[in-house]
């Protein structure tokens, strides 16, 4: 419930002379340029640096500790607390700061495509090419949009403002607060866009649940029948590539909701990875920067004001924050019928991983909350050779709530809408990395479409001793001996090895959900004795 001292303050400052409200994309840009906030490269993309913060700042992000909220918060380093009088200060603070700015840019949209579970939601801006951003990501307002409404979330976005962590309890400059009482997200200290953006990510993964709604970090795409899929991945397991599909319709790239309706888009927008961005592999994701479009830490030629997407020496997280219809086969109204299909995607560096396999439901909740994937040698300082990573629920950054609310949901409507579920091995084959050889995207490709269509029903499969997973022993397009990654090993032995090493990670990383059935925690791999083991 919004409290009088708070929304009084919002008041004043909303109907300050320095407010812009809900200015057009053009004029935005126009305002960004004259600022010098950032330059327009040769197809019209508006380019912007965000100064020492390139990606999210997730050890400054806090939630209010407040009355309301704090017995359903699964708090932790994730989701860390902060008093109600420490953002009061904070807020106070922030508020006098934006009230001196020459000029304030305000827009207003909605996250969440379905009428039924939309939140309306305003944003406060002191940059200019900030508020093209928010209009870009989220959905633009309708008529029916009120600003008054009590419902509404604001967020409040001061990265010129920097907390001082001895006065106002915080761990750096850099906090951004999600206060679910006063509905608001109150962010400075960072000029990094996709706080905003994940920010509200996280207040849909609160407020959605308790409406009974599944709120997943996925892509989503739809086919001319009607059948949906959902692609959950984490960074580098081609998520954004493989529902990219020109044969079917875009729901959206990164965020939605699933309810007894169906699946919605979360977003308005997109915000794609650019690092290797080619026309060759990617051509949507190309075609769509132009004019309207915000690239964040692309190196741009001074000269040509072309980018080139190969220079990481600023961030390898390069982005570009742009509308869901510029992506041709976007579906307009980002709403559609239950999934028939869900990938997990991984991209498994130590080779053992099969490319293709079935999953009962109980496997489905088990790699759902332990969302795994590999980081690779040399990705990150220090790490010299394959490390798994596990991010549970694919989205371990944005869960308010404790992970077993999202995997019994899933797994509810796994079972109420009889949904296939699939791993997908986009890493590597015939041997770890440095050994083996990376997946084929033809080959992936082939395989997600017979899981698409169903043809993957009809093939045998077999059970592996050591992951659990139905493996088909046969796939139109794949090599057979590809399906089954023990066959493709020079060394059997070596093979048993390292999938008995990564067996073993998944256990023990399985070990933090004990609120969860036994038959969840039975369903994932089991590290064997090599002489037990037969391929």
């Amino acid at each position: 419930m919004i409290t009088t001292r708070f929304s009084e303050k919002l008041s004043r400052l909303l109907h300050g002379e320095n407010v812009e409200m809900n200015l057009s994309i053009s004029k935005l840009i126009e305002k960004s340029l004259f600022r010098e906030e950032g330059f327009l490269t040769s197809k019209g993309a508006l380019s912007v640096k965000t100064g020492k913060y390139t990606g999210r700042s997730p050890k400054d992000k806090y939630i209010v500790e407040e009355d309301s909220v704090k017995d359903k918060i699964d708090w932790g380093s994730v989701n860390q607390p902060i008093s109600r009088e420490r953002f009061a200060a904070l807020y106070e603070q922030v508020m006098q700061h934006l009230t001196s700015k020459d000029e304030l840019f305000v827009s207003h949209g909605y996250a969440g495509a379905d009428p039924a579970y939309r939140l309306p939601i305003q944003i406060i801006n002191e940059s200019a090419w900030h508020n093209v951003f928010a209009r870009q990501l989220f959905i633009r307002p309708d008529d029916t949009f009120q600003q008054t409404d009590e419902s509404a979330f604001t967020i409040i976005s001061a990265p010129c403002f920097k907390a001082d962590p001895e006065r106002d309890g915080t761990k750096s400059e850099t906090f951004i607060i999600i206060s679910f009482e006063e509905r608001v997200v109150l962010i400075g200290g960072t000029e990094y866009a996709g706080e905003m953006k994940k920010s509200i990510f996280s207040v849909m993964n609160f407020l959605l649940p308790e409406q009974n709604v599944l709120s997943m970090h996925c892509s989503a795409n739809v086919g001319e029948e009607g059948d949906t899929a959902l692609f959950f991945g984490l960074s580098g397991t081609g998520k954004t590539t493989l529902s990219a599909d020109p044969t079917r319709y875009l729901i959206g790239d990164d965020e939605h909701g699933w309810s007894d309706n169906g699946v919605f888009n979360i977003e308005g927008g997109c915000y794609a990875k650019c690092v290797n961005l080619s026309y060759k592999k990617e051509p949507q994701i190309w075609n769509a920067i132009h004019f309207g479009t915000v690239l964040e830490n692309v190196a741009v030629d001074s000269l040509s004001g072309v980018p080139d997407y190969d220079d990481t020496e600023l961030t390898e997280n390069t982005r570009a924050a742009y509308p869901l219809d510029n992506i041709p086969n976007a579906l307009s109204n980002s709403m559609a019928g239950h999934p028939s299909t869900i990938i997990f995607l991984t991209a498994d560096a130590f080779g053992v991983l099969p490319p293709i396999s079935k999953l009962t439901k109980e496997q489905a909740m088990y790699h759902f909350l332990s969302g795994y994937t590999s980081k690779l040698a040399g990705t990150e300082r220090g790490i010299t050779e394959p490390q798994a990573t596990f991010s549970t629920c694919f989205g371990s950054p944005f869960l308010p709530l404790d992970a077993s609310r999202y995997a019994e949901m899933l797994g509810e409507k796994i079972e109420q809408h009889d949904v296939d579920v699939f791993l997908v091995n986009t890493g590597w084959s015939g041997g770890p990395y440095g050994v083996g050889k990376r997946m084929d995207l033809p080959y992936t490709r082939a395989m997600i479409q017979s899981a698409l269509e169903g043809e993957l029903q009809a093939s045998e499969s077999k059970q592996d001793p050591i992951f659990g997973l139905h493996v088909p022993l046969q796939c139109p397009g794949v090599p057979d001996k590809l399906l089954q990654p023990a066959l493709t090993w020079s060394n059997k032995e070596a093979y048993i090895e390292k999938a008995n090493e990564l067996a073993r990670q998944f256990q023990t990383n399985f070990e933090k959900f004990s609120n969860m059935p036994e038959h969840v925690k039975e369903a994932g791999p089991k590290a064997h004795t090599p002489a037990t083991v037969k391929y």
